[in-house]
């Protein structure tokens, strides 16, 4: 690839820095996504007095029926268990998530375990095409 065929994006925030709290909060919802392909989370997060901060990943192709991320845990028999996906963080840091995708919308939520005394979040996102 040239570098002519590479497109730039810009990042989108989903969820300026604010303090996390114990229940799921939603961002912004990234609409218009039917010609793009992958998602990348930019995601900032100041621990404080939290436990783990998590985030959760749900997709959409009608903009009104969300359906959360899953992962394939391990192999047992002829069953291979499907489990609803959270990503966890436990330290202090800048992290970046990458998904690929094929929906129309995306929606990011996140929360906190434990106190949430001087923790921060902060969630951007570029999406385009690979």
């Amino acid at each position: 690839m040239s570098y002519s065929d590479i497109q730039s994006f810009d990042q989108e925030v989903i969820r300026p820095s604010a303090i996390l709290t114990n229940s799921y909060v939603a961002g912004v919802t990234l609409t218009d996504l039917k010609y793009k392909n992958q998602l990348v989370l930019f995601i900032d997060f100041t621990k404080g007095s939290l436990t783990t901060a998590e985030v959760k990943i749900e997709f959409s192709d009608d903009g009104v029926n969300f359906y959360q991320e899953t992962v394939q845990g391990t192999l047992s028999g002829a069953n291979l268990p499907e489990t609803l996906a959270v990503h966890q963080f436990s330290a202090t840091g800048k992290y970046m998530v990458a998904i690929p995708i094929k929906c129309s919308a995306v929606k990011v939520s996140a929360n906190g375990t434990g106190t949430v005394t001087d923790s921060l979040m902060a969630i951007s996102a570029i999406v385009g095409v690979q």
